[in-house]
């Protein structure tokens, strides 16, 4: 079986009754649904549907708690603590993002963190949060220890992506990568489908490079050794250095300032005690927004237009690609892989919700 294409609507009905089946209400069900969804249609597999078994798993085991809530621990007129153990993490990253957008529409900026919580899909997801109420929107979260440090050859820091977005036009820019060359989301895509990883990625448990994802993941979630390189690769000469601090960055914006569990002491890959930030900023503060909005458009225009590199025909803004994607497939539906399309139908059996009646022979 290959890639097949599945109908947007389709996969939100199906997923929706996914989790309110796990026992979560409506409101929650399409918000969880909306951030997977989300991923898939701006072209990010590894934090689409295919993460939908990582839930279910972690729903199974405990660590997800259907009934779990944010409680406020620590506040200020422009910040806040939240404790949301064993949460649904896209449930408690939308409320910490709410609240920042909140204290930024009355004070000017908003900065929000939570600890104890669930993988909550893509950072950028948030951040488009806040640009739709005209702010700057910025967002981190820590992981389990994955990234090696550089010339390190155990598993220290999270992937720790950063995410911002500042409204733009024609479309905003919007920017949301790991600290480290790859997520481990992009090593399980490649483990399913039977590939070898390109060479610079990750390494084994002896710190030697290792195009293996199955072997790499393996040694993840037992902490035998070995992971992602940080942006940059393995060397200073490379920038290696570069991404390693951009995830000690994360780590003190999420974790620490959280008062939560750092990555080389996050366990279950994650599932039950991870951190977040949220940052939401009224750019405002700094002069006319609408004269603002217009200069940094302008720039970003200026950076389209520009000489291209011989044999290349665009210049992408941070976001570009990601809209094209998600108006691509709103038309033409959602790719999904083999074991993907497969876990999609085992939980629905597990779980009573008929998968067949979701998904016709003319969703592929």
């Amino acid at each position: 079986m290959k890639y097949v294409n599945l109908k947007v609507d389709s996969v939100r009905n199906y997923c929706n009754e996914i989790f309110l089946k796990m026992g979560f209400d409506a409101g929650e069900s399409d918000i969880i649904t909306d951030v997977l969804l989300t991923a898939d249609l701006y072209g990010i597999e590894s934090h689409g549907v295919q993460r939908l078994i990582r839930y279910y798993k972690a729903y199974r085991e405990g660590s997800i708690d259907v009934k779990a809530k944010a409680e406020k621990v620590f506040e200020t007129d422009i910040s806040a603590v939240l404790d949301a153990p064993y949460s649904m993490g896209q449930l408690a990253a939308k409320h910490g993002m709410e609240l920042a957008i909140e204290k930024a529409n009355v004070h000017g900026a908003g900065f929000v963190t939570v600890r104890n919580s669930n993988h909550f899909g893509i950072a950028g997801y948030y951040t488009k949060m806040a640009a739709k109420q005209d702010l700057l929107g910025i967002c981190m979260t820590n992981t389990e220890a994955i990234a090696i440090p550089t010339y390190g050859k155990k598993a220290m820091l999270g992937t720790n992506p950063v995410a911002l977005c500042m409204p733009a036009d024609p479309v905003d820019f919007w920017y949301d990568v790991a600290t480290t060359i790859v997520t481990r989301g992009k090593l399980e895509v490649y483990e399913k489908n039977g590939k070898p990883l390109p060479g610079g990625w990750a390494a084994d448990e002896n710190g030697l490079e290792c195009d293996d994802a199955k072997r790499v993941i393996a040694n993840i979630i037992n902490k035998a050794g070995g992971g992602i390189y940080p942006l940059g690769g393995q060397s200073e000469l490379t920038g290696s250095h570069k991404g390693y601090g951009l995830g000690l960055i994360v780590e003190l914006f999420t974790s620490v300032f959280a008062g939560g569990t750092t990555s080389p002491h996050v366990k279950k890959s994650g599932n039950g005690d991870t951190s977040f930030c949220f940052i939401a900023l009224d750019y405002g503060l700094f002069g006319d927004k609408v004269l603002i909005r217009k200069r940094f458009s302008e720039l970003l225009d200026e950076l389209r237009n520009s000489p291209k590199a011989e044999g290349c025909e665009r210049i992408y803004i941070h976001g570009e690609k990601e809209a094209e994607s998600h108006s691509e497939k709103m038309q033409n539906g959602i790719p999904v892989g083999p074991r993907t399309f497969g876990e999609l139908k085992q939980i629905g059996e597990e779980l009573g919700v008929d998968f067949e009646q979701h998904f016709t022979l003319d969703d592929g």
